[in-house]
């Protein structure tokens, strides 16, 4: 266990050298890079300004998304009203979709629990 420790400390103490030589190179070049998104002045007001015009956009945009997530329902509706002409391909979609919607929620589940894959460890 020492040993790992040791390794683990080595890895640490070699990333913070790159970082302390490398950071601010690459730090310029990714502004440097991405220019055209940066907001003249970068002052805090600035910040505060761009965070409340994302807050009300996105609040904005419930609406269109409430309308399609109900067109989708429908969607899905008509087709279960219609499953005797149902594909395969779209039986076989539809069963990929929940097995993929279960799978998260296995991943999800296992991240909440600190990955651990059996019980609660204190």
């Amino acid at each position: 266990m020492a040993a790992r420790l040791q390794q683990v400390q080595a890895k640490a103490c070699q990333a913070t050298k790159f970082i302390s030589k490398h950071g601010s190179a690459y730090y310029k070049q990714l502004l440097e890079q991405n220019k055209q998104y940066v907001k003249d002045p970068p002052t805090i007001e600035t910040c505060n300004e761009l965070s409340k015009q994302l807050f009300y956009t996105r609040l904005a945009s419930i609406e269109g998304r409430t309308e399609s997530f109900w067109r989708e329902l429908d969607y899905i509706k008509n087709m279960w009203k219609n499953r005797q002409e149902l594909r395969v391909e779209d039986a076989g979609i539809a069963a990929l979709f929940g097995i993929e919607c279960f799978a998260w929620f296995c991943a999800g589940e296992i991240i909440g629990r600190g990955f651990t894959f059996t019980g609660y460890y204190p």
